[in-house]
């Protein structure tokens, strides 16, 4: 039975006394919980999110690490300051990252790597556009971005890492893809992962949905066997809406 995972990707939002304020409240209600539970500030706020996260169940993470360890990168923060300042978790190949910056598969692969190699749980990313999916192209985007995300993971670490499938045409915009609609992906991918690995890491390794989570939509979307918990955008910056989803779970 794979534990229920929900995490509130924060984005470009928020100050930091409301970053402190969100993080304190949910805290507060979820610490404990018998779900997964981890939120994912701006830079800017992670060390107090990590800070006032310190000793709960829930998890801080970052929504984004460079692929180079070091050096000579200009506005970029590494996996290693990410871990250093108490965070436990990294995006890597957001939709955001991929399509407004730019980000192609092999970049995301190489984010994912060093996230591990930091002792950091990597939340790996997938999704495709409106237009692939009209075209019938969504398995082919989200296999070939699952690959190239995984190539350099050994079946040693992937238990440090889940998948959130996020379809980009519901990503802000309000639509939200079926249950069914997001359960034959989830399907799908953890069909991809079984020949990747093994059918028992495929069936170990948790799928989260993204894309428009609300708490008057994750009951059904949760109901889905392969379905194993939400990365929450805009519902996780009202502490109301995201712990509503989060208990969902319990």
């Amino acid at each position: 039975m794979r534990r229920p995972y929900v995490a509130g990707n924060w984005k470009m939002n928020l100050d930091r006394r409301g970053a402190r304020d969100l993080a304190a409240a949910v805290r507060e209600r979820a610490d404990g919980a018998p779900v997964d539970v981890a939120l994912f500030p701006p830079f800017v706020y992670l060390s107090d999110v990590a800070e006032l996260l310190r000793g709960s169940t829930v998890v801080a993470g970052a929504q984004d690490a460079s692929a180079e360890a070091e050096g000579a990168f200009t506005g970029e923060v590494s996996a290693a300051m990410v871990a250093d300042v108490g965070a436990r978790a990294a995006l890597a190949g957001h939709s955001e990252r991929r399509h407004i910056f730019g980000e192609d598969d092999a970049l995301v692969g190489r984010k994912l790597a060093r996230i591990l190699a930091a002792g950091l749980q990597g939340l790996l990313c997938v999704g495709e556009t409106l237009e692939e999916r009209q075209a019938g192209d969504t398995e082919r985007v989200v296999a070939a971005q699952l690959r190239a995300g995984l190539s350099g993971v050994p079946a040693a670490q992937l238990g440090n890492v889940c998948i959130a499938y996020e379809p980009v045409w519901a990503i802000g915009t309000g639509h939200t893809a079926t249950p069914e609609q997001a359960g034959e992906v989830h399907s799908y991918l953890r069909g991809v992962l079984s020949g990747l690995y093994d059918a028992p890491a495929a069936e170990r390794l948790r799928i989260l949905y993204g894309g428009s989570v609300k708490p008057d939509n994750v009951q059904d979307l949760m109901a889905v066997p392969d379905i194993d918990g939400a990365l929450v955008g805009g519902a996780s910056l009202d502490p109301h809406s995201f712990l509503a989803i989060v208990e969902f779970g319990k």
